[in-house]
């Protein structure tokens, strides 16, 4: 009897062409340490493809078709989509405080203008739909203040929770109560512990799939505000350094990098100043 069973056991070769592929397409850095990790991803998709063994799993992926209709799937088997909402409140402290009021003091303009955001990666929508409530609750008290987020994900599977914008009611802890009584809507059904952001934020953000590795940038318009937290840390240092010029180069002048509590920009050459942990700005123009 063969005792084999290549379906339980990703080989070193198929590892590396996989880990090659997400590395050279999305960014994401795979040490020989997450092979165990990918094993376990991967074999979700098997199932899911009628696939019994990870060589043919593997040579599926490579072909034109498995490129085309697998590849998509397989990276959201892969990523990781942890998320809450406000998660690191000092930022969102920090918008409040001083990111914005100083962004309209130093530029009229502004006042008068959308203030343009990105949320980049923003996983099953936690983080742009708390930024829309920050933003606005501090409209009430600014005339003419107007705001408009984009939220991208490299996953489809997180961007439709995202846009369906229901959550149960042990994810909205973080929440202040106040916001809750604003911006969630109970079900009608009581035995459903669900909410839903109400229409009003959720006309705030447009969600898009989008692969941080591919180019140019989504964005039409200098951005005011980016959001790129605990993403950074999947990617080797050039990719992170590269990344990080891309977003220097979509910033308006005095806009500002929100990055994950990991996360840092210290060792690289790239022309934003550091102005509180995890917060970088880009120098306002003379």
């Amino acid at each position: 009897m063969n005792h084999d069973r290549p379906a339980r056991k990703l080989s070193d070769k198929d590892f590396l062409r996989v880990s090659r592929f997400i590395h050279q397409q999305y960014g994401i850095h795979l040490p020989p340490a997450k092979k165990t990790l990918l094993e376990g991803r991967l074999r979700k998709r098997m199932k899911q493809c009628a696939i019994d063994s990870f060589r043919g799993y593997c040579d599926y992926l490579f072909t034109d078709q498995g490129m085309k209709e697998e590849s998509i799937y397989m990276v959201d088997a892969v990523t990781t989509n942890k998320t809450d909402f406000f998660r690191e409140p000092y930022h969102f402290e920090f918008l409040t405080l001083r990111a914005l009021p100083e962004l309209i003091e130093k530029r009229d303009s502004l006042f008068r203008k959308k203030i343009q955001v990105w949320s980049a990666a923003c996983s099953t929508g936690e983080e742009p739909y708390s930024l829309a409530m920050v933003l606005s609750e501090f409209s009430l008290n600014c005339p003419g203040f107007d705001y408009s987020i984009l939220a991208t994900d490299i996953s489809t599977k997180v961007l439709d929770i995202a846009e369906t914008a229901i959550y149960n009611e042990e994810k909205i802890r973080p929440v202040p109560h106040a916001l809750r009584k604003k911006y969630l809507l109970k079900s009608k059904d009581p035995r459903k512990k669900i909410v839903r952001i109400t229409p009003e934020l959720r006309d705030q953000v447009a969600f898009r799939r989008f692969n941080l590795m591919d180019g140019p940038f989504p964005i039409d318009e200098p951005l005011d505000i980016i959001f790129c937290r605990n993403v950074m840390i999947y990617f080797d240092g050039e990719t992170q350094e590269r990344l990080v010029r891309q977003f220097h180069e979509c910033l308006s002048p005095g806009g500002y990098l929100f990055m994950g509590h990991a996360e840092s920009i210290n060792n690289m050459n790239v022309p934003l100043r550091y102005v509180a942990p995890t917060i970088y700005q880009k120098e306002m123009q003379p």
